[in-house]
């Protein structure tokens, strides 16, 4: 279980939100809501570690993740809106290497197969350059087939994702909730998921 308690954060000078509470359980998820500039992504790197908040506290399983931030690490996957990944490198390679970065090794084969699960069959070998948004965005993507995660923090996970993509991707999350896996996410489209909780900053 994640939960926050009376979280605040700003950006320069300005305050973006204030005593900003919640929790999300197994099989559960939270969307969060606002306009541009709200604080949505904001609230996202701060739930994850990647920024401190101005105050409040933030647990995994009733403990502060600040007192843990390895394990906290390993049971989440976050995915930021941009596609974070590198043009000169293939697909397979730009994915093996973010799980690298985790401390998890797949095959080349293994890579392939999840990147063609996402719509990329025979682009796995490209150099990511030659991809466009919306394939970048499903190589990003591909790390829900292949990353253990308890945890996942998306932001605008349908970004420049087609009709058959923003489905597929809904069915990722339907299925690890399914499984007592847990989500929060951002997104300014429709979400394909039965109803979960909402912030609205």
């Amino acid at each position: 279980m994640l939960s926050a308690n009376h979280l605040a954060c700003s950006r320069g000078e300005r305050l973006l939100f204030s005593n900003l509470s919640l929790s999300v359980g197994a099989g559960t998820w939270l969307q969060v809501t606002g306009a541009n500039g709200a604080g949505k992504t904001t609230l996202l790197r701060t739930l994850v570690g990647l920024s401190a908040p101005d105050r409040g506290d933030i647990f995994w399983n009733g403990a502060p993740t600040r007192g843990q931030a390895d394990d906290y690490r390993r049971a989440l996957l976050y995915l930021g809106h941009q596609a974070a990944v590198k043009d000169e490198l293939t697909p397979v390679e730009n994915l093996r290497l973010a799980l690298a970065l985790d401390g998890i090794a797949i095959a080349p084969a293994q890579a392939e197969a999840a990147l063609q699960r996402m719509g990329l069959r025979g682009r796995g070998s490209l150099p990511t350059r030659f991809l466009s948004a919306g394939q970048k965005r499903r190589v990003l993507l591909a790390r829900l087939l292949v990353r253990p995660a308890a945890l996942w923090v998306l932001d605008e996970p349908f970004a420049a994702l087609d009709t058959g993509a923003v489905d597929l991707v809904g069915e990722l999350i339907g299925v690890h909730l399914a499984q007592g896996g847990m989500a929060i996410l951002t997104s300014h489209q429709p979400v394909p998921l039965p109803a979960g909780g909402v912030i609205a900053l």
